[in-house]
């Protein structure tokens, strides 16, 4: 499926969720939490949204940690506004 964004929504995908603790405790599925640092898989045009001009600062490709209870769930990926990433992690 291929989902393409409108406004300023951007598509991302979850990455892996940590399976063991740093102590080496094995979590399972149930009891992980869901990740908030996901890869941006598609980007919306941005524009004028709401009246305000919106420029888009991330592209397709980038890891970005996202609000806990942000946007929309749609298979193994998330909806959500720009607005709604909090930061882009490099490496």
């Amino acid at each position: 499926m291929k989902i393409v964004p409108l406004g300023d929504r951007v598509v991302l995908k979850h990455l892996e969720a940590e399976e063991t603790t740093k102590s080496g405790i094995v979590l399972p599925g149930s009891a992980q939490e869901k990740p908030q640092e996901a890869e941006v898989v598609a980007v919306g045009p941005g524009g004028m949204v709401d009246g305000n001009e919106v420029k888009m600062e991330v592209k397709v490709g980038d890891k970005v940690i996202y609000q806990k209870y942000a946007g929309t769930d749609v298979d193994d990926m998330v909806i959500v506004r720009q607005s709604d990433i909090l930061a882009i992690v490099e490496d």
